[in-house]
């Protein structure tokens, strides 16, 4: 089968597809896997399987699509195949529960270099990663990820995908507010601390904002209660940012000038980059460049100070999406540098590195 009969085949799949004619659709597409020798084709029709069923809710079936889209795209030696076909692995693993394997499969597809597809189907990344960690009840990251889904789905006016994203906060939402049930009953005030920052944290990614500043200033009272000075970091960089979000610059300065001294008071590296990567982009947004050109300083040497860049090519690790590999000894790299440096020790301190792991 060549490649036009493929793809006029392809077309009468989706029309039956569509007409509800389920099962005629995947016998049309089950005959064209089985004789088109068209890679793009087999391709396509994999990607059109993947989909159906999916949304039949048969899971394992999606899967094994799924691992045969990514041979055929390593066949095709196309990035944008091999981000569509990850992303089709990545989903059939969280239909499956396979959460891990899940949020693997979505470093990997952010870890591929730039591609056209990266703009149409990064959000979708983002959502399954966020549903992922949602799975395994880490809230915090799962909301990150939901939030950076959003702005994907914004910025490409994707109203499919703001509903999707809506969809699993829902969920979210749901899944925190039962932690908040059990963290009442027990007395629990850390949890009550932080069910509420990540119910603050829902409403600020909705727009909400007058929902999300009580529940911030409720955050707060409890986590000065118990002492927790990273929580009220965490608090305060939410507030700043909700005060961004109604361009009260002044206003959200003051929250991070009070969030930096308690991160220092701590010791906080982490928290302090995301203060001055805020910080930045306030005053650019102002054009006061003496300020930006102190906030950048300051960021490169948080990044220096928790050694987050890569030992080899000396780029920040974080500020691109790259694959890391970490050694025995801790020592972090971007994968790529260590095989093209080949050696089988570590660049920095010349330990083994015979069992090296995946970051």
């Amino acid at each position: 089968m060549g490649q036009d009969q493929t793809k006029q085949q392809i077309a009468k799949g989706l029309q039956l597809y569509q007409s509800n004619q389920t099962e005629k659709a995947l016998q049309v597409w089950t005959k064209v896997l089985e004789k088109s020798s068209d890679l793009v084709g087999r391709f396509r029709v994999l990607g059109c399987l993947v989909t159906a069923h999916s949304e039949m809710g048969r899971y394992k079936e999606m899967l094994k699509f799924a691992v045969v889209q990514i041979d055929t795209a390593r066949e095709l030696e196309d990035a944008d195949f091999l981000l569509e076909s990850y992303l089709n692995l990545a989903r059939s693993n969280e239909k499956l529960c396979e959460f891990h394997k899940t949020i693997s499969y979505c470093k990997t597809c952010l870890g591929l270099p730039g591609t056209r597809a990266a703009t149409q189907l990064g959000g979708q990344v983002s959502l399954s990663m966020g549903n992922a960690f949602l799975g395994l009840s880490l809230f915090q990251k799962a909301l990150e990820s939901f939030e950076k889904a959003l702005r994907y789905a914004h910025n490409n006016d994707d109203t499919m995908l703001e509903c999707r994203v809506c969809c699993s906060l829902g969920s979210f939402y749901a899944q925190v507010k039962e932690s908040m049930k059990i963290a009442l009953q027990h007395g629990d005030r850390p949890l009550q601390a932080l069910c509420l920052l990540c119910f603050a944290d829902i409403h600020r990614s909705r727009g909400d904002l007058e929902t999300a500043f009580p529940r911030y200033d409720s955050a707060m009272s409890i986590m000065t209660e118990i002492g927790n000075r990273l929580g009220q970091v965490q608090v305060l960089l939410g507030v700043a940012k909700c005060w961004v979000a109604r361009k009260a610059l002044d206003k959200a300065l003051e929250a991070i000038e009070r969030a930096q001294d308690l991160a220092e008071e701590v010791g906080n590296k982490l928290s302090q980059l995301k203060l001055h990567c805020l910080s930045e982009s306030i005053y650019r947004s102002r054009g006061l460049q003496r300020e930006l050109r102190a906030h950048v300083v300051r960021f490169h040497e948080c990044v220096e100070e928790t050694e987050l860049y890569c030992g080899l090519c000396g780029e920040s690790i974080g500020e691109k999406n790259s694959r890391l590999q970490a050694l025995p000894c801790s020592h972090i790299f971007h994968l790529r540098c260590l095989q093209n440096n080949g050696t089988r020790s570590c660049p920095n301190c010349h330990r083994s590195s015979m069992k090296p792991g995946f970051v």
